[in-house]
Parts: C-alpha cells; structure tokens; sequence
C-alpha cells in the first residue's frame, strides 16, 4: 500500500472505538521497553478496541490526531480516559513500526502524509446572537445530497467572528449530527430566538475529504475549539499545614436528580483558594483520571491516596450542564492551572 504521495512502506490505520457511557475502550497501553514505543495489550473480545480493529501488539501513533509516539505513556493514557465515548487511534503493527524504525523514517512525517495534503482540524465554534443581526450565517442544502449542509457567513458577522468560514460544511449543531436533520428544521434550530447562543462544528472541504478518504467520522473529539463559554481547569495543589483547605460533598442536583460532587467550604488563604477553586465547583477527574461516575468515597479515597500533592479537573454547574447538553466531555478542553 501506499501512502499518499509517498514511496511505497508501511501505511498507518485508523481505528476508531466507540464505547457506551460507564463502559471502557477494552485496551491497555504500555511502553515498550527498549523503543519507548506506545505498545496496545490485552485487547478483550467483542471490546470497542477489538470491534475497531485494534490489534495486540500495535504501536500507537496518534490519539485523536494528535501525535503521542514516545510520549510518556501515563499522559497519553490520561488523553484517551478524557475524551468521551468516541477515541481515534493511528497506529502501525508491530513489524509495520520496526521497519519503519529500521528504515529510520520520521514516524511524525509518516503520520503526517497518511492524512493526505489539505487536512486540518474541524472546528468546534460558540456563536453569540446579535440582537439585530443574527448568527451572522446561513445555511444551505447541497444538492442531491440529502442532510448536507453548507456556510456562507456575512463579513465581521458573530459566526465569522467565532471561527466559521463560507463554504464549510455544518456538521453537527447543539450535539445533533446535521445529517439528521431537513433544512427547515436546521433552520428553526438557527432562528431560535430564545437562544442567546449555538455551538457548531464546521470544516472545510479540503479538510472534509481527507476525513472521507480516510473513513473517519468528523466529531468534536477531533476538533479545536473555538470560543466556547465554559472550560474545564486542571489545578495542581500542594497541601499546606491544615491540608488543601477544601470539603468534597456528593449533593444531589434539584432539577435533573443526577448526583454530582462539589468542592465546598474553600478555606480563605489555603492552597485551594491560591489555586483559584472556586466553591460549587464539580470535581470531573482526580491527576488526571475521569472520576464523575465514581462512589463519593473512591474519589476522596483517591485525593487522600495522592499524598501531599494533587491535581484536580474541575468546571462549574453551569458549564457541566453546557457540555451535557452538548453530549461532548468536558475534559477534551481543559486548560492547565
């Protein structure tokens, strides 16, 4: 086979896992002693990882189109936990990646030309309302495509302003696939005046057909994100004489009855309030490891477990309720503290 443009050597493949909410991937990840190389193990049967076609003894390239090769494998472990129900994986087996290795090729080259030329990232955009002028796009059918949708913006308009380009292709809106959707219902979706607000995913042509050629979904997962109003932080605490200076509550939300766990009783001057928590905050991982669907007393057992330091991902109510509706994680664009 050959890669796009280049001579004839091994081809990365593209797996993609989806899994169910509470349900893992079905894989493990280590690193191979003497490369360093990202090596899958212990694929379950009838897994996500295994209805993909990841295989063991794969070498891990790519997460989510992101380079990871050789990448300490507890950060990249961390990357893949984050990401919600939907995981991209680029990888070589295991002789396609010696001989690479052997051939001394830039694996990060090989990765790059398997996407072929044009490739970028969709984009994940938050467009405000004007009150005069809209959303500033609209939207129109293709024809003979059926669920196919495509942007023209109005110059220095809100979605222009937020990351959308004319000519891209609407993908998803609010968390609904547009594919589903006829162009007078996208339309009430985009004229609704009651919101203040839409999230879209968008990309260009170029971009769309090497997503095509390649078979993979466009999904927010795969995306930067552009503007959104709400972001996951990642804090790195240190205790202090009387500890971190916070109490962990499981509470039960009044109006969905779904139970949460929120950072109360910030301490004034103690290493939480330093870090900048704010109390009322939910707790969505614990160093790095999702933790919202976990008993009340796993997760303290796993901050007590941490010793004197700890990392901590937290958003508010607000922006968890944002990103339910949305169906995306909110771990896939924390910021770093």
């Amino acid at each position: 086979a050959l890669c796009p443009g280049a001579e004839a050597g091994p081809v990365p493949r593209v797996c993609h896992l989806k899994r169910l909410e509470g349900q893992n991937f079905g894989f493990h990840l280590q690193a191979e002693r003497s490369s360093r190389a990202l090596e899958v193990r212990t694929v379950e049967p009838w897994s996500p990882a295994e209805l993909s076609g990841l295989r063991d003894g794969d070498r891990v390239l790519e997460v989510n189109e992101e380079f990871v090769d050789r990448m300490d494998v507890q950060e990249v472990a961390q990357k893949i936990q984050a990401c919600g129900l939907n995981l991209f994986l680029l990888v070589l087996n295991a002789d396609d990646y010696q001989q690479a290795e052997e051939a001394g090729l830039d694996l990060q080259a090989l990765a790059r030309t398997s996407k072929g030329d044009g490739w970028s990232r969709p984009r994940l955009c938050h467009i405000l309302r004007h009150p005069d002028h809209g959303l500033g796009m609209s939207v129109s059918a293709e024809a003979g495509e059926k669920g196919r949708y495509t942007v023209s913006t109005r110059a220095q308009g809100p979605a222009e302003e937020a990351g959308v380009r004319t000519g891209d292709r609407l993908v998803w809106i609010d968390g609904v696939m547009t594919s589903t959707l006829t162009h007078a219902v996208l339309s009430r979706m985009m004229k609704r005046r009651s919101q203040d607000s839409v999230t879209v995913l968008v990309i260009d042509r170029r971009a769309e057909s090497c997503f095509t050629r390649r078979k993979m979904a466009v999904l927010p997962v795969l995306a930067e994100c552009r503007g959104l109003p709400y972001v996951a932080r990642t804090m790195h605490l240190a205790t202090g004489p009387d500890g971190y200076g916070f109490l962990l509550r499981q509470e039960r939300l009044a109006r969905s009855r779904r139970t949460v766990h929120i950072l109360r009783e910030v301490d004034a001057g103690s290493p939480a309030e330093t870090a900048g928590m704010e109390d009322g905050d939910l707790v969505l991982a614990v160093n790095g490891e999702p933790v919202e669907s976990m008993e009340h007393d796993d997760i303290v057992s796993r901050i007590r477990r941490s010793g004197d330091r700890v990392s901590l991902s937290t958003i508010c109510l607000a922006g968890r309720h944002f990103y339910r509706q949305l169906g995306i994680s909110p771990l896939l664009f924390r910021e770093r503290l």
